[in-house]
């Protein structure tokens, strides 16, 4: 089965690039040209034709990748044609009236690279990461982990269990021998360092997902304080409605933002307030979820609403910036228990003091993006492995007796698994989906 796809994006452009791979690709291509094959990875002029008909689709660039020397491992080639939709169209409408041809699945190119050992788990979800980044930091983390700093590093660990396994396996297979005292020593202590590494690269503030995900930041409050104001001052754009009515945002509006090269991810909620509107309480409880979940949460208030103590002393806490909007309308009589908490006063409406407030995000972020190990976890799925592969080594390193070396065995063959599973070097299909379902069509 040959898989085909636009891998350049829908719309009108300069160049459209449609891709093939699969067994049959020469023979579809012969067909399109009505000619041979140019030579291997040279950029040839072509006609495309009509499939049994002389009929010119367009005039582009074909680059034809014989297996197993392509980016799937099978055979591969590029056409390179005008950008128009209809051309598009026409060439994609003659590859799918083919019977050993078909559509192909979102990263399903990637998949086939990895299926073939061309890549591993790692590189391929930095490709999607690098296709999908926003922002330069977000770039250079998707670079870092498809040069294989990650997957060398991981392979390390690796063979280091594979190693103590099979000593602890070597013990098992002839207990009639005697291991020297210092191999099962060394097999307990070089657990213990493996697992302190390990330990050490969970322990990484979770720079790394932030950078792939966007710092997230919650702008929660008490309704009608000027949340969705903000949320759209920040975003230089419309995105929330804004209204004198109390409760007018009643979901989670999110905007994506790029601070001074770091990726942000700001919501608007809706206001906290004692509602007997079932929409606006499920509307509430959402609020009150993301700001659970947040990097930072930005409390708006105003002045008439700071007495609203129940709502400040369940929410403030270290990851906190408090708010006191609409102070155009005066702030004079402001209850003097709000100072403890270091409030920004601001008018949106007339743009005072939100730089302040931008300065204090900014530096709140370059806080949250420093870390002192080099950015190894990207994915919540690494973490859960790392953390997997941890706990079997403290269930392995408690174990003492020579009657227990069979259990030993298996928790460090689970342990050793889990750390497999980050770069796909064990049967990992229950979770192949998931990944190459996030590419987009054509990669």
């Amino acid at each position: 089965m040959t898989i085909y796809a636009l891998s350049s994006g829908p719309g009108v452009s300069g160049i459209a690039v449609i891709r093939l791979s699969g067994s049959n690709t020469e023979n579809i291509i012969k067909l399109l040209i009505n000619s041979e094959l140019p030579k291997p990875r040279v950029a040839t002029l072509k006609k495309f034709n009509k499939i049994n008909s002389s009929e010119l689709i367009d005039e582009g660039i074909l680059l034809w990748f014989p297996a197993p020397e392509s980016y799937t491992g099978e055979d591969m080639a590029e056409i390179h044609v005008h950008g128009s939709i209809a051309v598009v169209r026409s060439i994609l409408d003659q590859l799918s009236k083919l019977d050993d041809s078909r559509l192909a699945e979102p990263g399903e190119f990637t998949k086939l690279a990895f299926q073939n050992e061309k890549i591993n788990l790692l590189k391929a979800e930095s490709i999607s990461d690098l296709i999908s980044a926003e922002t330069e930091i977000q770039r250079q983390q998707a670079v870092n982990i498809m040069s294989g700093k990650s997957s060398e590093k991981f392979n390390f660990l690796r063979g280091k269990l594979l190693k103590i396994l099979s000593n602890v396996e070597a013990k098992i297979d002839f207990p009639e021998e005697d291991l020297p005292d210092d191999v099962i020593k060394n097999i307990k202590n070089n657990s213990e360092k493996v697992r302190k590494e390990i330990e050490k690269i969970l322990d990484d503030q979770k720079v790394g997902e932030r950078i792939r995900e966007g710092f997230k930041i919650a702008i929660i409050g008490p309704a009608n304080a000027g949340k969705s104001s903000l949320l759209n001052y920040l975003s230089n754009r419309d995105v929330a409605i804004v209204s004198e009515i109390a409760g007018t945002t009643r979901d989670v509006i999110e905007a994506h933002l790029n601070l001074d090269g770091y990726p942000v991810v700001i919501s608007d909620t809706a206001g906290i307030r004692e509602s007997k509107d079932e929409i606006e309480k499920k509307g509430i409880k959402l609020a009150l979820k993301r700001a659970e979940d947040a990097d930072l949460n930005i409390i708006v208030i105003e002045p008439k609403s700071v007495n609203f103590t129940g709502f400040l002393n369940d929410l403030i806490s270290e990851k906190s910036i408090i708010v006191i909007n609409k102070i155009d309308l005066g702030y004079k009589d402001i209850n003097q228990q709000i100072e403890k908490f270091n409030p920004i006063f601001l008018s949106i409406k007339n743009e005072t003091n939100l730089e302040e407030l931008i300065n204090i995000i900014k530096d709140k972020l370059k806080n949250k993006f420093v870390s002192s190990n080099e950015t190894l976890i990207t994915r919540e799925r690494h973490r859960q492995s790392l953390e997997a592969c941890v706990q079997n080594l403290i269930n392995f390193e408690k174990k003492n007796s020579q009657e227990d070396f069979d259990k030993a065995a298996e928790d460090l063959r689970l342990a050793t698994r889990h750390l497999g599973m980050i770069v796909g070097k064990v049967d990992v299909e229950e979770i192949l989906e998931s990944i190459f379902n996030d590419f987009c069509i054509g990669k």
